[in-house]
């Protein structure tokens, strides 16, 4: 019986093992090529199992990646959300849980409709069905597409691909050379593997295709890194020895031509200190500077907004109090600055009432901020993950992407550095220099191909100065986005839905 009951239970064992391995293939590890091997394995253990198993074995695959994946969200939880420890457990197991669902269906998918050893099965059906999966956990409730495969190629040839079709683009990629491997291994037709051979042939081609090119003018960056603990962020006491710290920081950087405060560097409502913010929009005009901060705002009724403000050398003539000129974080954390089934959920525990959970949601499409004559497309903190939405505020104007963000959620863990990977996705795609200030790291600048070229410590108080060259041109993907990855994924399933009852070993 103990032999029968590890028979059945060892492909599951095996998958979550090495889902969990996944996630050294993100930052800060980057060992690339196990996002490749990973889904080869994840292949030859589906091969030949029942639906239901399947089901199971791509389950256990999405437990070990997300489990160790995003671990670093426990951190906030059990931190800052004032719960027992076995209640933050258990919100983080159903967190996971929740997200291996998505390879699960894959998984089911896969072997329900498309059984047979088969070329359609391997390479149509398994890479565009992977895709949708990782589109669906994208999407709904208003989605989590953290670990998307893709991601974790930034060292390889396969992110060459970014400009072309995005980090999907790159996914998908890895998913047919996992498939060609995993059908080569399957079959010994080993000439299969002249696929994923091409494909990095085709990717360190790319890498001499410039799709933008670098203007002559330069522009001065001063980012302030505030390292303000968050369990005091929004003490009352510690106002304006916060908002001090920040403006002690900036007075000898008055000469960069942009000054940056993170995501809501400014501790209190912005109409609380308006007064404040007259006197230091007077100074970055006095200096022909400009100053960007992150801002609470609140509107009419219960409207919070997490905003962004501009100083100084703006489009406008002076600071007036207006929160209609302002930026508006779109796309707002699940439980952090929102809940979802909030009459349910907030008198469950102290978690559901963390500061700030009550924000409303900006417009999907705003102009971009303007500092300096610069044009520059913001995205807070989590709306960095969101490549469409990005793409979508990217303007012909912009002249770089900016993202301010509080990363001192999740301590000293992984996810500032996989959240700051993400962000370098961002330049690569849309070939536009990322700026990213943050309160404790990782404050850093990228070029257009998405490499950090300057960046702070983490937790450390301390000023970033960069000198940035904007971009003129366009990326294939900043112009079609991910219309043609849809239109090929319809035809692809199409084509395998019409051979899914033959068999071509």
């Amino acid at each position: 019986m103990k032999i029968l009951s590890f028979h059945r239970l060892w492909r599951p064992l095996a998958a979550a093992f090495i889902g969990a391995s996944t996630t050294f293939s993100f930052a800060p590890y980057d060992i690339w090529p196990l996002a490749i091997l990973s889904p080869v394995i994840l292949m030859l253990l589906l091969h030949n199992q029942s639906p239901k198993a399947s089901l199971w074995t791509g389950f256990a695959w999405g437990l070990g990646q997300f489990a160790t994946g995003i671990s670093w969200v426990h951190i906030s939880i059990d931190t800052f959300g004032g719960m027992p420890k076995i209640a933050s457990v258990f919100l983080m197991t159903l967190l996971v849980s929740y997200l291996a669902l998505y390879p699960a269906l894959y998984a089911w998918l896969l072997n329900r409709f498309f059984p047979r050893l088969s070329r359609h099965r391997f390479f149509l059906a398994a890479p565009v069905l992977w895709l949708i999966c990782d589109w669906l956990r994208g999407w709904i409730m208003t989605g989590f597409p953290w670990l998307w495969l893709g991601y974790s190629q930034l060292n390889s040839p396969l992110a060459n691909f970014a400009p072309l079709g995005g980090v999907e683009l790159i996914t998908l990629a890895i998913m047919v050379c996992a498939s060609a491997i995993s059908y080569s291994m399957l079959t010994k037709r080993w000439m299969n593997l002249i696929i994923p051979a091409v494909i990095f042939a085709t990717g360190f081609g790319l890498n001499a295709v410039h799709w933008v090119t670098p203007k002559d003018k330069v522009t001065k960056f001063a980012l302030i890194q505030g390292n303000i603990d968050q369990a005091l962020k929004w003490v009352p006491s510690q106002r304006w020895p916060t908002i001090l710290k920040y403006t002690d920081l900036s007075r000898d950087n008055w000469d960069a031509d942009i000054i940056i405060w993170p995501e809501a560097a400014i501790p209190a409502f912005e109409f609380e200190v308006s007064s404040f913010l007259q006197t230091l929009d007077e100074a970055a005009r006095n200096n022909d500077s400009a100053l960007i901060t992150g801002v609470i705002n609140r509107g009419s009724g219960n409207q919070y907004y997490n905003s962004v403000l501009t100083l100084g050398n703006t489009d406008a003539d002076s600071y007036q109090y207006n929160i209609d000129k302002r930026y508006h974080k779109h796309h707002l954390l699940p439980f952090g600055e929102f809940v979802p089934f909030e009459s349910l959920l907030r008198p469950l525990a102290p978690f559901f009432n963390l500061p700030m959970s009550s924000f409303t949601s900006g417009d999907y499409i705003q102009p971009n901020i303007v500092a300096k004559g610069r044009h520059l497309a913001p995205a807070l903190c989590y709306e960095i993950i969101f490549s469409e939405q990005v793409r979508a505020n990217v303007n012909d104007n912009t002249d770089f992407i900016l993202t301010l963000s509080n990363d001192a959620w999740f301590g000293r863990s992984i996810g500032p550095l996989q959240h700051m990977q993400i962000a370098q996705m961002r330049a690569l795609e849309l070939g536009k220099p990322v700026i990213r200030s943050t309160n404790n790291g990782l404050t850093a600048v990228t070029d257009y191909r998405g490499q950090i070229t300057d960046q702070l410590p983490q937790f450390e108080t301390g000023v970033l100065r960069a000198s940035v060259h904007s971009t003129s041109g366009q990326t294939p993907y900043h112009g079609w986005g991910s219309w043609p990855l849809y239109l090929f994924s319809v035809l692809a399933l199409a084509i395998a839905w019409r051979r899914r009852s033959s068999t071509d070993k």
